[in-house]
């Protein structure tokens, strides 16, 4: 899969999935080899959703998303969920994927994450919320 072909099937995702009530792109752009997505989505329970995918050519037939950050949170703009892989965690297994959540100290609410794309974190809040 080519990198604008990722893209392409990403914003087809925010304009079909059930789970998005509405959606904004905050900003796109395009080079030759690397695509870039953050968007802010209203989820079906009132949750929002904002998140940003750097996408690059691995090779002839893959990509990568080499950086990313999926930001959740309830109606209100309480914080439910980060997914990102910042290096900042360097000792945590599976470094530099991560997930916050709110519970605990700071060095409590940090968990090994993998990497992940906007498809997998929408299957996962709606695992979640129960849809």
């Amino acid at each position: 899969m080519k990198p604008s072909k990722y893209l392409e099937s990403a914003k087809n995702l925010l304009l079909t999935d059930f789970r998005i009530t509405t959606y904004q792109i905050v900003r796109e752009f395009e080079e030759t080899q690397k695509r870039y997505i953050r968007a802010r989505l209203t989820l079906s329970d009132e949750s929002f959703l904002e998140f940003s995918e750097y996408i690059e050519k691995s090779s002839e037939d893959d990509i990568q998303i080499t950086d990313y950050s999926y930001h959740w949170v309830d109606k209100n703009g309480g914080f439910i969920r980060r997914w990102d892989n910042a290096n900042h965690f360097p000792k945590l297994k599976n470094a530099p994927h991560h997930i916050h959540t709110p519970t605990g100290k700071a060095e409590e609410s940090i968990t090994p994450g993998s990497p992940t794309n906007i498809f997998a974190i929408l299957d996962e809040i709606a695992k979640i919320i129960g849809e």
